[in-house]
């Protein structure tokens, strides 16, 4: 279950890492995706 969790998260990452243009967007990604796997370990 961790597997699948990780690598759905690390292909989501690397997709919002494609889309943004900027360091502060990738800052904002990388937040966002912080907080993604908070929500899942709750």
């Amino acid at each position: 279950m961790k597997k699948v969790l990780f690598a759905v998260l690390t292909v989501a990452g690397l997709f919002s890492l494609a889309a943004c243009n900027t360091i502060q967007g990738i800052g904002k990604d990388i937040e966002k995706g912080g907080e993604a796997i908070q929500r899942a370990t709750k």
